[in-house]
């Protein structure tokens, strides 16, 4: 028996603008990606939720690995999401959930999922999360969102990424619920924008105290020395975990603030350039970091000062919108 939310088609399925080519960042992290399409599959906007870039802050050793929090989805879009028991074999959850009309997310080995080819499939044990909407059991076929898209997992395949050795952990599994009433139908919710809007101040106002792209680039200055020595595979993990992660927050936080703009809030108009500029810094900082890598001598002070002056920027227009929206 085939289950299935939507009758998606995985070879011809176009994803969001957030993941096309002409972004600075055609990823952030798996979370952010497969709810960006999950959501714009469900006939939703995904960009309201990047309101969630605006608190975003370096952790000491890595930029926030940003999530569209549970509350906010709540808020938006009516759908909840929460931690389940895997108390029964992975595939009998999602069986019983997408029976109900909901969704799962699990956690996975991305060295069974065929859309990492090149990357990590078949090559790299690497731990990443995916949305399942579509289930053949019997046939040994899923269908998932997964990074940029939507795809399809199938025989050996298949068998892993949901039946892992019994000696491993259980995987993190949340449930998506989607049900709301037709008045409730966030797709037809004329108070969407006000609800992002009150969203957004939330999230500034739990913004840190200081410009948190300052630490990052003291950080990025004395880890120089260290990247020559660690060479490539420390280099990659390095760059997801801060280069791409703050590149990818900050291209988003332009996606949020041109949103808001183009929804009548003037106030945010130049935000989004210096989120972008910001954003397109992180990216060409990134190359010159693997030249680093490489053993080469490299200069990165007019990157970090380029990333963070326009953070900044970008958030004195934030935070002064905001006090005047009080």
């Amino acid at each position: 028996m085939r289950l299935a939310l939507r009758n998606i088609d995985a070879s011809s399925y176009v994803s969001h603008p957030i993941h096309s080519e002409d972004r600075i960042w055609t990823e952030t992290n798996c979370y952010i990606d497969l709810w960006v399409e999950l959501l714009y599959a469900l006939g939703l906007d995904p960009v309201p939720a990047a309101a969630c870039a605006l608190s975003a802050d370096f952790e000491g050793d890595q930029w926030s690995f940003l999530k569209f929090p549970a509350e906010d989805l709540r808020l938006l879009y009516g759908v909840e999401v929460a931690e389940i028991n895997v108390w029964r074999g992975v595939l009998d959850h999602i069986e019983e959930q997408l029976s109900r009309g909901r969704i799962l997310t699990v956690e996975a080995d991305s060295w069974w999922l065929p859309d990492t080819v090149g990357v990590s499939y078949r090559t790299e044990h690497v731990k990443t999360t995916i949305a399942v909407e579509m289930l053949d059991r019997a046939n040994r076929v899923a269908g998932y969102f997964h990074g940029r898209g939507y795809f399809e997992v199938h025989g050996e395949d298949f068998d892993q990424v949901f039946s892992p050795n019994v000696s491993t952990l259980a995987p993190y599994v949340e449930l998506v619920r989607l049900e709301t009433t037709p008045s409730d139908d966030p797709r037809t919710d004329d108070t969407l924008h006000a609800k992002a809007i009150a969203l957004a101040h939330s999230h500034v106002d739990r913004r840190p105290d200081d410009n948190p792209v300052d630490r990052l680039a003291a950080r990025l200055e004395s880890d120089l020395a260290v990247l020559s020595t660690r060479g490539l595979d420390f280099f990659h993990v390095y760059s997801f975990a801060v280069l791409r992660q703050f590149g990818a927050t900050a291209e988003l936080a332009g996606d949020f603030t041109d949103w808001a703009t183009a929804g009548g809030e003037i106030a945010l108009g130049e935000a989004g350039d210096h989120f972008r500029t910001a954003s397109g810094a992180a990216k060409s900082l990134q190359f010159q970091l693997a030249r680093a890598a490489h053993g080469r001598a490299v200069r990165i002070d007019e990157a970090v000062t380029t990333m963070a002056e326009h953070w900044a920027a970008a958030m004195r227009d934030v935070v002064k919108w905001r006090s005047e929206s009080q």
